[in-house]
């Protein structure tokens, strides 16, 4: 069995309402449900601050692509002759 732990947090009493049908039409506990949404969000999160973080060592060590590059090609897409995606030098 995994190891939980329980604590408390205020929501509306619409959001409530809502979380308790969603519960019953689905056939799970609020509080399972709860924990489902409340684990999908802070992966979420975490992989965003990860990617930002990532993106920031790039840019820092130079690792990027002029704007104008990105603009060039992003006007040709749907147009012929296509133009290819810019890349880091």
């Amino acid at each position: 069995m995994s190891d939980t732990a329980t604590f408390t947090v205020r929501v509306p009493a619409e959001l409530k309402r809502r979380l308790d049908q969603l519960a019953e039409a689905v056939d799970r506990s609020r509080s399972w449900l709860t924990a489902d949404a409340l684990r999908s969000y802070v992966e979420e999160q975490q992989w965003q601050l990860a990617e930002i973080e990532e993106g920031l060592r790039d840019a820092e060590a130079g690792r990027v692509v002029p704007h104008e590059e990105v603009e060039r090609w992003l006007k040709s897409w749907g147009k012929k002759p296509k133009v290819p995606p810019p890349s880091c030098e």
